[in-house]
């Protein structure tokens, strides 16, 4: 089985690997790693920071912020009605 990241198969994976190698050196590879991975703590620190921010002024506001939380309760309000009128009947594929 060949692992598919974003479709792209093992052998592309391998020839960009190996690009990376010839151009940053191998010493470089664990630095720049280590850079990229401080920078998407960063963003997804900053990101949740403004959502934060954002439903601390909602609430502040007066704003309600478990609207999410109500739409899911009434698909599953839809759902189950939907299951109680089509019971017994089953489709065959």
């Amino acid at each position: 089985m060949i692992i598919s990241f974003l479709f792209i198969g093992g052998p592309e994976i391998f020839v960009i690997i190996l690009l990376v190698v010839m151009l940053f050196g191998a010493d470089k590879i664990p630095e720049i790693a280590r850079g990229l991975g401080k920078g998407m703590r960063q963003i997804k620190d900053a990101t949740n920071d403004i959502k934060r921010e954002i439903n601390d002024s909602a609430k502040s506001q007066g704003i309600e912020t478990d609207i999410v939380k109500d739409i899911n309760e009434e698909i599953n309000q839809v759902k189950d009605n939907i299951d109680d009128l089509t019971g017994p009947i089953k489709r065959n594929r």
